[in-house]
């Protein structure tokens, strides 16, 4: 009798569980320029208006917004490649 019991408990656990998993999160994020929150349906997402748009896009043209690691040209990686070569040739001249 108690195996019958623990086998429905087990029914309805699992049944609620999918029921839980079936409904949708509802993705928000907090606007970059005022900090107003902002669900994704919304038009202008991630921002909350056109407004808070156009002053996040004037701070990236102005400079305000900087990328943290330097951008480094092909040819200044080539250089930097022969100098460390260079480097370690000399090095190994020195030790013999």
């Amino acid at each position: 009798m108690s195996t019958i019991w623990w086998q429905e408990s087990l029914t309805d656990i699992s049944s609620s569980n999918r029921s839980m998993a079936k409904k949708k999160k509802v993705s928000s994020l907090r606007c970059p320029t005022c900090r107003t929150l902002v669900l994704a349906g919304d038009p202008a997402f991630p921002f909350c208006s056109d407004r808070c748009r156009v002053i996040d896009l004037g701070k990236w043209a102005s400079g305000g917004y900087v990328i943290s690691t330097k951008i480094n040209d092909p040819e200044e990686l080539e250089s930097i490649a022969e100098a460390q070569s260079r480097k370690q040739i000399e090095s190994d001249a020195d030790d013999q």
